[in-house]
């Protein structure tokens, strides 16, 4: 039987460790209901994995507005609504709904939180904490007193517990009306672009611990070297600094494989006269980083190589210079804005350096220059919109070449300040070769 990783009901409820910032997780509800406009909205925790090879890792906005790392939870809001006709005021209500504690399971998983542990709301940290059972009643209650209530539920829309639930509430009520869930993601995503304090305090946490790692590996990277080693010994770096795991499957890719832009399978063996991208960041407190380096597999790039390189940095370069927060568009691939991030590093690109064909060499450069990063490394945000101040993401041009069995990308995770400044995560000067 697979752990959940809690020893204690202390640990349950807290989550992180105990020198890490610890965000308002109420300020965030209580954001969240002001978007719901008289509505309510039920998330619920993710479920576990059947098979014992893949960890348990909580949903991100369920995660985002709890801090609980727990499956089987449920979160409750209820935004204010004045009083209408025959229906009464609504304040605002936040409710965990936790499942019994299971006592022969807790032999193997260790002591968890339910709502019959004292001081239940204020260890999980919300206004209450009530029985996973009660929450249909609830939401029948309110659905009876308000009936409007039916249309204007939000939740996870793929969620088979709260379309179960929404069914189950329209069904005690006898109407044959099968309301629509509305979906979170949305608004929560919008509350998730903007980083708050403790935000950007974890963030750069991990940041750091991804830079050092990507520095600790490179004593591994030599001809004869497996591509898997490399990325065994970033693991274990990030590990030894307290992370939970990396923020995605690391990519180390060298040769032909450096061209390919998600190459994932790190089976290779490193060559004499190779580059290797090393695309590997820490994923801690659940809070994510993304930093990518191109090494020399034999500690010296060639011309050629140090050339494309010089290419993609100059690139990342201009596109750091050219950062205005409220205006800088990114993850632009088709250039569709001439003023976005992507298209002053195409551009850099093709007037700085052409094939073996004499092209321009702009059209190796064939994914986004960057994304936003969070609970997520890939956190939500609408990239037709600029990006703002208060926001983390990264500035990651590449080339690939594949008859020339190049491929270069440099990355780094950068920090808008609510001044409007770039700053850089991964320390962007101090980390490259």
């Amino acid at each position: 039987m697979r752990r959940f990783g809690c020893a204690s009901v202390l640990l349950a409820a807290l989550h992180m460790y105990a020198a890490d910032a610890v965000p308002d997780y109420h300020a965030r509800r209580v954001h969240l209901a002001e978007k719901l406009k008289g509505g309510v909205a039920v998330l619920f925790a993710a479920s576990e994995p059947r098979s014992m090879l893949v960890a348990y890792r909580q949903d991100s906005d369920f995660y985002y507005l709890t801090g609980w790392s727990e499956p089987g939870a449920a979160l409750f809001i209820q935004s204010a609504k004045a009083a209408e006709d025959k229906i009464a005021a609504r304040g605002y209500r936040e409710i965990l709904f936790l499942p019994a504690r299971n006592l022969h399971t807790e032999l193997y998983t260790g002591v968890k939180l339910d709502a019959a542990t004292p001081n239940a709301a204020a260890l999980a940290h919300v206004d209450e904490v009530r029985p996973m059972t009660e929450l249909s009643s609830l939401l029948s209650q309110i659905a009876a007193e308000d009936r409007g209530i039916l249309s204007k539920i939000s939740s996870q829309p793929d969620s088979p517990a709260a379309q179960a639930l929404v069914m189950w509430v329209a069904t005690t009520l006898g109407s044959d009306y099968r309301p629509a869930i509305a979906d979170t993601s949305g608004p929560i995503g919008q509350l998730r672009a903007i980083k708050d304090p403790a935000e950007v305090e974890l963030l750069s946490k991990a940041a750091k611990i991804s830079a050092v790692a990507q520095r600790a590996l490179r004593k591994a990277v030599d001809a004869g070297a497996t591509e898997r080693a490399v990325a065994g010994v970033f693991t274990e770096a990030i590990m030894k600094q307290g992370c939970a795991r990396p923020s995605y499957p690391p990519i180390v890719g060298s040769g032909a494989n450096s061209t390919v832009l998600h190459y994932e399978e790190d089976s290779g063996t490193m060559q004499t006269g190779d580059v290797v991208v090393i695309d590997a960041a820490a994923e801690c407190s659940m809070y994510a980083s993304d930093i990518t380096r191109t090494l020399p597999v034999s500690g010296k790039f060639t011309p050629r190589q140090q050339e494309i390189y010089d290419i993609v940095r100059g690139s990342q370069q201009a596109a750091m210079d050219a950062f205005v927060a409220g205006k800088s568009r990114i993850n632009d691939p088709k250039h569709k804005y001439p003023d976005s991030l992507d298209t002053i590093a195409f551009n850099y690109m093709n007037a700085h350096g052409k094939d073996l064909h004499g092209e321009p060499i702009g059209k190796y450069f064939i994914h986004g220059i960057g994304h936003s990063v969070g609970i997520d490394v890939h956190d939500p945000w609408d990239y037709s919109k600029p990006i703002e101040k208060g926001m983390v993401f990264t500035i990651e041009p590449g080339i690939y070449i594949p008859e020339e069995k190049i491929g270069v990308r440099i990355e780094d995770t950068f920090y808008v300040t609510p001044e409007g400044k770039l700053v850089s995560l991964t320390g962007s000067d101090t980390a490259l070769p």
